[in-house]
């Protein structure tokens, strides 16, 4: 199923907007995890949104979750967003991004990895004191 087609299932209301995207690295098991409601959270590196002129993602606001054949898996409500440093991600946090053993170790070692190649596409390195776009979401519609 395309993205409009599950929104108009959920949505009526032609005045309430949504986005579409598809998680990087393995949107096929994220989105799994998303729908089985195991993956409440993510985050992005902050200076992705500054490159591109980009408005961050704001408490309420939906999003049709693709897989990686841009075929609708799920519909998300974002219900926080905050800023938060890599280094200073909790356990908590970790946890709610659903990978793995779901310990904030893991999530490190899996993180470090898919941003250090993330910043290699615009010629920057990682490092753990760059800020990250954190939110959580719930699933509302599958």
């Amino acid at each position: 199923m395309k993205a409009e087609e599950m929104w108009n299932k959920y949505c009526k209301d032609p005045s309430i907007s949504y986005d579409t995207w598809s998680f990087g690295g393995d949107p096929d098991h994220l989105a799994k995890l998303v729908a089985e409601g195991i993956k409440t959270a993510t985050c992005s590196a902050y200076i992705f949104y500054e490159l591109e002129n980009e408005k961050l993602p704001e408490e309420g606001e939906y999003s049709v979750i693709l897989d990686s054949q841009d075929e609708a898996v799920c519909i998300i409500k974002t219900t926080r967003v905050y800023i938060e440093t890599y280094h200073n991600v909790s356990e908590q946090h970790a946890y709610k991004e659903g990978e793995g053993k779901r310990t904030l170790e893991e999530w490190r070692k899996i993180h470090e990895k898919f941003f250090t190649e993330e910043l290699k596409s615009v010629n920057l390195e990682f490092n753990e004191d760059m800020k990250l776009v954190c939110e959580e979401f719930e699933v509302v519609y599958q």
